[in-house]
């Protein structure tokens, strides 16, 4: 079983950025691939950005690409979400979830365990 939290979400301007932070409860892990993703009002939930095992090897939707960045420090049981010159079509609410793979995946489906998610407002 594997509690995650995130937090880091609020109220910004076009062309800010915001670090969400996911912090998870089990002493293992570092044995989950992590995701990230955002749904927002009225829409359905969409992947946003993925992190295998290692922190080797990462995944983006091609709309943040060039703009958020996902690591993770394994230590501290924590995968971040960097979001750069956030733009209004970023407004949603951000869950992280883990995945018992390697690598991460792009369905929302393959991932186990999910956060309570964190709001993400961004006025233009």
């Amino acid at each position: 079983q594997v509690q995650l939290v995130e937090s880091g979400g609020g109220l910004v301007q076009a062309g800010d950025s915001l670090r969400l932070s996911c912090v998870g409860s089990a002493r293992t892990f570092s044995s989950y691939a992590m995701g990230w993703f955002r749904q927002a009002p009225a829409k359905e939930r969409e992947f946003v950005a993925g992190i295998s095992r290692s922190g080797g090897s990462r995944d983006y939707a091609d709309s943040v690409k060039g703009r958020f960045a996902i690591f993770r420090d394994n230590a501290k049981n924590t995968v971040y979400l960097q979001m750069n010159t956030l733009k209004p079509a970023d407004t949603a609410v951000y869950y992280c979830a883990a995945d018992d793979s390697v690598m991460p995946s792009t369905e929302g489906s393959r991932y186990e365990y999910w956060g309570q998610g964190t709001h993400v407002t961004v006025s233009s």
